[in-house]
């Protein structure tokens, strides 16, 4: 086999594997079919079965005969008569070919029960003895290992028997299943072909859709525009129009993102570049070491702006770590140990309300993300001899972490944005990046929970309460 017939093999059978539409409703027309045929094929057996239960034909059949036998009083014109009868049943029989085997005669002399005629099947075969009574029945009997069904009857002159195989269930499904599949297989043709056209004309719009999105240009995140007409395509085009709009809030966002980040960043360093200057050209000892003090503030300043993007961009990272087992209550003394410093250099008492051990499972840096920030931003605003005060419970199946200060305050107005990415609000002077409380809403939201702007200490300043759901295990 040439290397081209296997590639055309190799094309077709990939081809032919792959998923479409149209082979899924092609397939489920044809499943369709068969389940149609199943309901068919079960209902005439059930109609059968209730059928054979009153047996109605047979005994009208055995009652016409013997009714046709009343005015005949004699024996051998009796006998030739259901001779006759025997003879043209089978071969109607034979000719219709619904019913198996043959339908045998039995003709008895009813006052001494003397045997006038028998079909050649019944000759040579021990049949049970007749037991005529007022009214025609059915009973079944088995002979020569087959089940005949046995018509009894009787008249002023004869006793007439008729014996009719029994039809076994499998018999009557195979021939009717055999019978109703010309009728399906003529119809499929029709229906498969009005299916294909429905699906093909039915697609078109999709097709249409799939054509005008994949001509757009790689920036182009407007409206799809397609102004859907049919009922099935409106919510597609309204979620295609809502994940372009969410995908251009987020270009947008990353667009003013890496621009603030820039103007950010390019502030200390142009401190940190001046200050190098003078550290290098200065002739006097106290120029070059203020330098060096507003060097070295410059610098951290731009360490601490990088961290809190690289926190930001792990924050925004869609691979979240697996939830950790932590002593929330232990960690947030050993953080508020680390801030310590900065508290009691500025004569800021720092306090914490905690019970002494809170164990939680949850996204373990988030939450120092969350506790470090509000930590250092409470620290940041304080002034000189303020109160920073952090309360940490469990509530049911959330934890709920606070910090409050007695500071300035955050106005009504700036609640909402003081969220937003580099915003700092007006009316103080510390210094900051605008960048600690975006972390901690990503945060929060990273965990599922939410946080609230309130009151501070004593009814003063701003206070940050955080609510974190927590798994049932933790």
């Amino acid at each position: 086999m040439t290397t081209t017939m296997k590639h055309a093999l190799r094309s077709t059978w990939t081809w032919l594997a792959e998923p479409t539409l149209m082979r899924r409703s092609v397939a489920s027309v044809l499943v369709a079919f068969v389940v149609v045929w199943a309901v068919l094929l079960g209902y005439n057996f059930v109609n059968y079965k209730h059928t054979i239960t009153r047996d109605p034909g047979l005994l009208k059949y055995g009652d016409a005969v013997l009714d046709s036998l009343v005015s005949v009083t004699d024996p051998a014109h009796a006998a030739t008569a259901v001779a006759a009868t025997d003879h043209w049943t089978n071969i109607r029989r034979r000719q219709i070919g619904l019913l198996p085997g043959v339908q045998m005669h039995e003709l008895l002399d009813a006052a001494s029960g003397q045997r006038m005629f028998a079909s050649p099947g019944l000759q040579n075969v021990a049949v049970p003895p007749a037991t005529p009574r007022a009214e025609p029945f059915i009973e079944e009997a088995a002979l020569q290992g087959r089940s005949f069904r046995i018509y009894t009857g009787r008249n002023a002159r004869w006793v007439l028997r008729v014996f009719e195989t029994k039809r076994t269930d499998s018999n009557f499904l195979q021939y009717n299943g055999r019978a109703l599949l010309p009728y399906l297989l003529l119809a499929s043709p029709f229906v498969l072909l009005a299916v294909w056209l429905s699906v093909r004309h039915g697609l078109r719009p999709l097709q249409q859709l799939a054509s005008r999105i994949a001509q757009r240009g790689q920036d182009d995140l407007q409206s799809v525009g397609f102004n859907a007409r049919h009922r099935e395509l409106k919510p597609l085009e309204q979620s295609l129009d809502h994940l372009f709009a969410q995908l251009r809030q987020k270009v947008d966002r990353e667009r003013a993102f890496v621009q603030d980040a820039a103007h950010e960043i390019r502030t200390p360093l142009a401190v940190i570049t001046a200050q190098a200057h003078v550290m290098a050209r200065s002739p006097s000892e106290e120029e070059r070491t203020q330098a060096q003090a507003h060097l070295e503030q410059a610098i951290a300043r731009t360490s601490h702006l990088a961290q809190q993007l690289l926190d930001l961009a792990a924050l925004d990272d869609a691979q979240r770590p697996a939830p950790r087992d932590l002593d929330v209550a232990q960690w947030l003394r050993g953080a508020l140990a680390q801030a310590a410093p900065q508290a009691i250099a500025r004569q800021i008492e720092l306090s914490l309300d905690a019970p002494d051990t809170l164990p939680a499972r949850l996204d373990q840096p988030a939450f120092e993300s969350i506790a470090h920030n509000l930590i250092d931003n409470a620290l940041r605003y304080t002034p000189h001899g303020g109160n920073v005060a952090v309360a940490l419970r469990r509530e049911g199946a959330a934890l709920q972490l606070s910090v409050q200060d007695d500071g300035p305050g955050i106005p009504a107005s700036e609640h909402q944005r003081v969220f937003e990415r580099f915003y700092r609000g007006a009316g103080h002077a510390a210094s900051g990046s605008g960048l600690g409380l975006a972390i901690v809403r990503q945060a929060v939201l990273r965990m599922g929970g939410q946080v609230q702007i309130g009151l501070g200490v004593n009814g003063k300043g701003v206070g940050f309460f955080v609510s974190i759901p927590l798994p049932p295990s933790a």
